[in-house]
């Protein structure tokens, strides 16, 4: 994606939560009790099967909540890489204390200082949201925390993106909507949101419905394509 996009007429930043903001793949890295050499492992796959699980359900109209999901992923894994079931309960302690971004805080900063709202539009239940926003110290920096358990429904599903556009009073082209996955991407994209897909890991383009205007590597990016915005 060649040239500067036209982000004129922005007013609202919109980000996606695990994996965007929160480092998810703290929780296992921070876990002493968890073998060393298994932890990466551990996080594929428990971030896998939480995004699996999150899509089936949608899809077979059995929603239940993300700290449900994220708990159903983690015994899968745990058996899947035969690891001991008590590590359970320290695992999802440390996933609902998830390390932020170390260039998050500082890009939200910058963000509400040019007059943006920023928000988080997230699979995350309400009391998770706002427990990790205060555990990695952004606490202050949104001006909501928006959970898709008000639709019933998990991202990619089109309620879970116009929930945003109804709590936030703004149109589609007005709102930038931040996500490190690509299939969260593409799919807001689709949607009609104006999109910058943080690819920190320099994953290839998804084949999927459509075209995020900007690729970053770092949420530290945006204040400077977001600067002419007004």
């Amino acid at each position: 994606m060649s040239g500067r996009p036209d982000f004129s007429g922005v007013r609202a930043c919109v980000f996606d939560a695990y994996g965007t903001v929160l480092d998810f793949a703290s929780a296992a890295a921070r876990c002493e009790a968890a073998p060393a050499e298994m932890r990466s492992a551990l996080t594929t796959l428990w971030r896998d099967k939480q995004l699996q699980y999150t899509w089936l359900r949608t899809l077979q109209g059995r929603y239940a909540d993300f700290w449900q999901v994220t708990g159903e992923a983690l015994d899968f894994a745990l058996e899947a890489l035969k690891l001991e079931a008590s590590l359970r309960a320290p695992l999802m302690a440390l996933y609902r204390q998830l390390a932020a971004f170390p260039e998050a805080e500082a890009a939200l900063r910058e963000l509400r200082q040019a007059g943006l709202t920023t928000a988080i539009l997230s699979n995350g239940s309400p009391s998770m949201l706002e427990v990790a926003v205060a555990g990695a110290g952004l606490e202050g920096l949104f001006d909501a925390l928006l959970s898709v358990d008000a639709v019933q429904a998990f991202k990619t599903h089109p309620a879970a993106y116009q929930f945003a556009v109804d709590r936030l009073g703004a149109s589609t082209d007005q709102i930038l909507f931040v996500s490190s996955n690509g299939w969260d991407a593409y799919a807001a994209s689709d949607f009609g949101f104006r999109v910058a897909w943080c690819n920190r890991s320099g994953q290839p383009r998804e084949r999927l419905p459509g075209r995020p205007d900007v690729v970053i590597g770092s949420l530290a990016e945006l204040s400077g394509l977001l600067a002419k915005a007004e």
